[in-house]
């Protein structure tokens, strides 16, 4: 199948699930999708780096590991028996 008709199939499944609405439900709808077409969208981080968790930090890895080390808190209770 080409987009074309994946498209064009995709668009008949939503017009026949939204041709019971009130008008003023679709007018609505108009409204929001016309709203949507207008914002712009922002930029996607397309790096390969966004893919892996790729952390942004202005310090060297060595002093962020030992803030890390640094910030822990054990919240573990010994219990005796």
């Amino acid at each position: 199948m080409r987009t074309t008709d994946i498209n064009t199939n995709l668009v008949d499944s939503y017009y026949t699930l939204l041709r019971n609405l009130s008008p003023n439900n679709k007018l609505e709808l108009i409204a929001r999708l016309s709203k949507s077409m207008k914002t712009a969208k922002r930029a996607k981080n397309n790096s390969w780096k966004s893919l892996f968790g790729a952390l942004v930090i202005d310090q060297s890895a060595d002093d962020f590991v030992e803030e890390l080390k640094k910030d822990r808190k054990f919240s573990r209770k010994e219990i005796d028996l």
